[in-house]
């Protein structure tokens, strides 16, 4: 338990900071990531990591990036923490353009449930946004659908004047797959500019717009996930919609749960500051017991993000982790 009372056991691990796409939000311009591979955490540490993680109270895990799948050990991570006697759920987000080949050995390895980025369905506008090809992404979640992972998600994140257009063929799109989709407000983390009165849509304004067209019943049932997202069902279209308001929702961070550990070993206890503890020594030189630095990273976890300030990133979104 953190300072403010809240449970803290859900870990986010980012296995890469590279990615085969350039979302507008997450990778600035010229952002070309680290220069040595050495840099990056092994799989040997990374499942240490998890496993002193689980050891101390954390039972779910997410493996991101950048795009996780890119990396060639990724299947050997994720057994790894799978076969943890404490771990209760690993996840994996994704923009499924390598689930078509992976999504059978993911389900193999362990991985229960994903989350799938999709912000457009038009080919054209999503190859503005993330300079891909929108027929991988839904080839890869037709794959991951026929596998029988527990849970699969579609994330989009809100951008006005961008794909605000796409809102209701998206849902229609999850819908026709049995999946939720959650709309994710636009947050300030590839570079200071990328956030700005004229791009940002919030999750009211989506709201409004559903309600226009359709019957927006609230979900009291369990969330569908570890985190923030509140859900709801569109009662004509049968469709589950999930919001995640990180500006705009007085108390999102109230329930929050996580930390994050960086594809470069640093341990991040809230997206939305920029205070790091460095585990490379931890795990490399032995200074400190893994765990007391992860306990270290939860006792200085702040009570909120700073997004609703002045706030300029001191890393982008891909080097963080998603």
């Amino acid at each position: 338990m953190d300072s403010h009372g809240r449970i803290i056991d859900y870990l986010r691990i980012s296995i890469t900071d590279r990615c085969n796409e350039r979302c507008l939000y997450c990778m600035p311009e010229g952002y070309k990531g680290w220069a040595q591979k050495a840099d990056h955490l092994t799989a040997g540490e990374v499942v240490r990591v998890a496993a002193a993680a689980a050891a101390i109270g954390f039972r779910k895990f997410r493996l991101t990036g950048g795009e996780p799948t890119i990396r060639t050990d990724l299947l050997e991570i994720a057994s790894g923490i799978s076969s943890l006697d404490q771990v209760e759920r690993l996840a994996l987000s994704t923009n499924g353009t390598r689930l078509k080949v992976l999504a059978r050995p993911l389900r193999d390895a362990g991985v229960s449930s994903l989350n799938v980025s999709l912000d457009a369905l038009d080919p054209a506008l999503y190859r503005k946004i993330t300079g891909g090809d929108v027929a991988a992404v839904q080839t890869g979640i037709d794959a991951a659908l026929a596998v029988g992972f527990d849970r699969i998600k579609v994330n989009c994140v809100l951008m006005r004047g961008v794909n605000e257009n796409e809102i209701w063929p998206l849902i229609r799109f999850a819908a026709g797959c049995g999946l939720p989709i959650r709309f994710i407000e636009l947050m300030p983390l590839s570079d200071a500019d990328v956030l700005h009165e004229g791009n940002f849509l919030s999750v009211e304004d989506v709201l409004a717009l559903l309600t226009r067209q359709d019957e927006v019943v609230p979900l009291d049932a369990p969330a569908l996930g570890w985190g923030p997202a509140r859900y709801y069902r569109l009662k004509t279209s049968g469709a589950t919609v999930g919001f995640i308001g990180a500006i705009t929702t007085p108390d999102f961070c109230a329930s929050c749960n996580k930390i994050r550990l960086t594809a470069d070993g640093k341990i991040r206890p809230c997206l939305g500051r920029h205070n790091e503890l460095d585990l490379m020594a931890a795990l490399r030189d032995g200074e400190r017991p893994v765990g007391d630095v992860l306990r270290e990273a939860i006792a200085l976890k702040p009570v909120d993000h700073e997004f609703s300030g002045c706030y300029e990133p001191d890393r982008p979104m891909t080097a963080i982790g998603g």
